[in-house]
């Protein structure tokens, strides 16, 4: 299996074989650091990939027996546009999850509430979302994620167990604070890229061409053109025969503490 011990492991045998061959029959000193960029390249890719299971297993798709699916939101609750999308998935009778961002709730707690009464599930998407969140220390993180969960036990008495890491990236320190937590790592299967295409159509396209068995979609509830496709995205979902599950229904999961 490959994940960040068994790589290291591999490297380092690899490394003393090196060592030992350079030391024996002699060798060019830059196949040291062509093994190290081997090995960085490795671990990049493990950061960055959600679904690798590189650091921490990271739950990223659902059974694919059923014809279900299961659709995520983050970086809400936001006064644009995360109001109008609850009213669609309410029009469609459609649950979701909503990955929430803890300082953006302090004066959102009516929207954060509407999510909560809607039947919708609210997940950790972190306090900040800072842009190098994935550079703290573990012991910062996990104080990250606790403030979030605080923020969202204040308005609906509830504490998330699903965590998103901001940007999907994963390392020693994500783990330890997953861990150390008690968090459940969700991923998703699809990413939309709804906050990069902003035409309509072609995001529409898209995603409908990764409509399968247990998928997971990841949408943001920030993005205007999520909102102007997600009727049409649905209705596309319903008409191929498949049915659009809550998250922890799909996955079998305990949502909150």
């Amino acid at each position: 299996m490959l994940n960040f011990r068994n790589t290291n492991i591999f490297f380092g045998f690899v490394l003393l074989a090196l060592i030992g061959v350079h030391i024996k029959y002699g060798m060019p000193w830059y196949v040291y650091p062509v093994l190290f960029m081997a090995w960085s390249l490795l671990v990049f890719w493990g950061c960055y990939y959600v679904g690798s299971g590189f650091f921490i297993r990271i739950v990223c798709k659902g059974p694919a027996d059923k014809k279900q699916v299961a659709i995520s939101f983050d970086d809400g609750p936001v006064v644009d546009y995360t109001r109008e999308i609850l009213q669609v998935l309410k029009e469609e009778k459609v649950k979701a999850a909503f990955f929430c961002i803890g300082n953006r709730i302090a004066g959102n707690e009516e929207i954060l509430r509407q999510v909560h009464a809607d039947g919708h599930l609210i997940g950790n998407h972190s306090y900040s979302h800072h842009f190098w969140f994935d550079m703290c220390s573990a012991k910062k993180m996990q104080s990250d994620l606790a403030m979030m969960n605080s923020e969202v036990e204040r308005v609906i008495g509830r504490r998330p167990k699903l965590f998103r890491p901001p940007y999907g990236v994963t390392n020693p320190n994500v783990k330890k604070a997953i861990i150390g937590g008690g968090y459940t790592p969700i991923g998703w299967s699809v990413r939309s890229m709804d906050t990069v295409i902003k035409e309509d159509g072609k995001l529409l396209d898209k995603i409908n061409a990764a409509i399968e068995p247990g998928a997971i979609f990841l949408f943001h509830d920030t993005s205007k053109t999520t909102l102007n496709v997600l009727p049409a995205f649905i209705k596309e979902v319903k008409k191929r025969g498949y049915t659009i599950t809550p998250l922890d229904k799909l996955l079998d999961l305990q949502p909150y503490e």
